[in-house]
């Protein structure tokens, strides 16, 4: 499958990740900007589901399906094209070290900047707790790194396996049983909260763990060996994020992980967003801010007046593409 001719592929072989395949790595953008990435568009093939090319492109279940509403996530058809949602506007607050955007489900890690060398930003999309297990939010840092950790489930998981007529044992070594994966990144959260990987890649991009945070078990292998003890971890839940590139204010807008119709009807949060940065890139569209966020597409569309509306740059994505081989 090739990504169209119109933008540009996902890239994957920056210097901090040279030995790495499967982490999208960016050069932080200039002062003033927000912005990494590049959309693009994939024609389907017969046998591929939105969760083939999520993980083909480092994406998640929740970011390939709320970008291309009404295709069909396991039988999208041959030919169909597919938005690929590989453009990111950098979460607020500072740079550095792990920030966890609930809402999104995806992880960005600020690496130190080496002398010499430009700073970048890793991201990896997740899974996150359930409604009934929630990650939580709040600041903390990595006090622990294990390969090949052993998974010893907490007394209420090993009684929610037996009730689901499961037996669970006290510990589970490493192998393929092990939900942790092959490698772990241990918080200073009570609780026991880890960034790990999985033996259940599917369920990236969907609210699965009992709190832990999930990556593919490409994505955590990539991320692991620069990902430092004592890095601090900010775990946020932001439905808004308002950036700037080239002088043109974006807002990308994701749904609410309670999939509550009150809250996804609150626009209040946009507001404050819109307010509290309105000077950032010129005056907002309110209109077109108003309709990016109720269709919470995951998407950075622009919001400036004079710029192209939403319809007009999905109606770019979709002009004719070159056909997968």
């Amino acid at each position: 499958m090739k990504p169209t001719s119109l933008l540009c592929a996902v890239g994957c072989a920056a210097a901090l990740f040279s030995s790495a395949c499967c982490a999208d790595t960016f050069p932080l953008p200039p002062p003033g900007e927000d912005i990494v990435g590049e959309l693009h568009v994939v024609i389907t093939k017969q046998e591929d589901t939105l969760l083939d090319i999520a993980r083909r492109f480092n994406l998640g279940y929740n970011e390939i399906t709320a970008a291309n509403p009404g295709v069909d996530a396991w039988v999208p058809g041959e030919g169909t094209r597919v938005v690929v949602p590989s453009q990111f506007i950098l979460p607020p607050g500072p740079r550095r070290g792990v920030v966890l955007n609930l809402a999104q489900m995806r992880l960005f890690y600020f690496a130190e900047a080496k002398k010499g060398q430009p700073a970048q930003v890793v991201t990896q999309p997740v899974g996150i707790g359930t409604d009934y297990a929630r990650t939580p939010l709040g600041e903390t840092r990595v006090v622990r790194k294990m390969p090949d950790p052993i998974w010893r489930p907490s007394r209420d998981i090993r009684e929610e396996h037996v009730a689901a007529g499961h037996w669970l044992e006290a510990e589970i070594k490493p192998g393929p049983d092990n939900p942790l994966g092959k490698y772990a990144l241990y918080l200073g959260l009570s609780g026991g909260y880890l960034i790990h990987g999985t033996n259940k890649p599917w369920g990236i991009g969907m609210r699965v763990s009992h709190g832990c945070i999930r990556l593919y078990p490409e994505g955590i292998e990539a991320l692991y060996p620069y990902v430092p003890v004592g890095a601090p971890v900010r775990i946020i839940n932001e439905r808004f994020f308002l950036g700037a590139r080239k002088s043109v204010p974006y807002l990308q807008a994701f749904g609410e992980i309670d999939d509550e119709s009150e809250k996804e009807t609150d626009l209040t949060p946009l507001v404050q967003v819109l307010l509290k940065r309105t000077g950032r890139g010129g005056p907002p569209d309110w209109a077109k801010a108003m309709r990016i966020a109720s269709e919470r597409r995951g998407i950075p569309l622009p919001i400036s007046p004079a710029g192209q509306t939403s319809d007009e740059i999905l109606r770019q994505l979709a002009a004719p593409a070159e056909k997968s081989p």
